[in-house]
């Protein structure tokens, strides 16, 4: 079973379902909070065939939502060819991408691969903050004109901004999703991670207020293309607060692998593989996830992808299925 049904099948049977992919650490970018950027390894990075048997083997679980991150995806040419992979095998590949370098040939080229859906960092309303955070002159502008160019590609339905919630930009939202409306496309937020492996601990990028976040369910209600789970948008609030959150499903139903093809329970995680796909079986990596979760009483971190995994864990339920057709 493929695509968007075959992922629905593995969601309702509470198989694993959510993978998260850096095929690489290297970025033009510089953001205070991300710590890839300065670890690059390009000669030690998963080849484009690393990726079509990762692929394979990983349809024998199940079919994926795939996220494909960095860095910046597309610092590797060979990037369409690794969405075309997980794509011909069934999965769903979803791109997030600075928006630096998607020309129209690149746009072009990932709608011929498959890619699901491409989420377009932008932080900010206005460029002279975006391109200040991104420490890359010209960031925002990039962005925008990348939307632009995959929504005439690929569909707007497929297109969203990605906002990554701070302090320094908690009193934005109205603006921003005033931005991703008047460009025709929807909109994900996702919580700043500060406490991971290979996260920034700079006061220029800090976590919001629970006050500021307490309203986002609103603004989702009042915005309809803002199309984040409303249960991750109702526990934003709760988390920074200190409210303890229902367990993790990170090793269980969603895990990660990086650029050099280390498995770990997720991306706050990658310090600590349980193997790689170069050399191990998915099957035995899976169980040695499973084997390692006592319960995952983790609560260091609340962002989209444990929000994914939270709200489709154990089958979903009926609002969240709602939620997911939205997207």
């Amino acid at each position: 079973m493929k695509g968007s049904a075959g992922f629905a099948w593995t969601i309702a049977r509470r198989r694993p379902f959510s993978v998260l992919v850096q095929v690489t650490n290297r970025c033009n970018m510089k953001c205070p909070f991300c710590d890839f950027w300065p670890n690059g390894a390009p000669l030690q990075e998963l080849t484009t065939d690393d990726f079509r048997r990762f692929a394979s083997e990983l349809a024998t679980v199940g079919t994926f939502l795939v996220s494909i991150e960095g860095g910046e995806p597309l610092v590797r040419p060979d990037l369409p060819e690794i969405v075309a992979a997980f794509a011909r095998a069934g999965h769903l590949p979803v791109l997030y991408t600075n928006g630096w370098f998607v020309d129209e040939a690149r746009a072009a080229a990932l709608s011929d691969a498959g890619v699901h859906q491409v989420g377009v960092s932008i932080d900010f309303p206005d460029a002279a903050r975006h391109d200040a955070m991104r420490r890359t002159p010209g960031a925002f502008d990039r962005a925008v004109a990348a939307v632009e160019r995959l929504e005439a590609t690929i569909g707007a339905r497929r297109v969203h901004l990605m906002t990554v919630l701070m302090r320094q930009n908690q009193d934005d939202l109205e603006a921003l999703l005033a931005l991703s409306a008047g460009l025709g496309v929807r909109h994900q937020v996702t919580l700043l991670s500060d406490d991971g492996f290979r996260r920034g601990k700079l006061e220029e990028a800090s976590r919001p207020d629970a006050r500021a976040m307490a309203v986002l369910p609103a603004l989702a209600r009042r915005h309809r293309h803002l199309t984040s789970f409303s249960s991750y948008l109702d526990g934003m609030p709760r988390f920074l607060a200190g409210a303890e959150l229902p367990r993790c499903r990170a090793g269980i139903q969603s895990f990660n692998v990086d650029h050099t093809g280390n498995v770990a329970a997720c991306i706050e995680t990658i310090d600590a593989p349980v193997g790689n796909v170069r050399d191990t079986p998915l099957a035995a990596l899976l169980a040695r996830l499973v084997e390692r979760d006592t319960g995952n009483g983790c609560q260091k971190c609340w962002t989209l992808c444990r929000g994914m995994a939270q709200a489709m864990g154990e089958g979903g339920g009926a609002r969240d299925w709602i939620d997911l057709t939205r997207m």
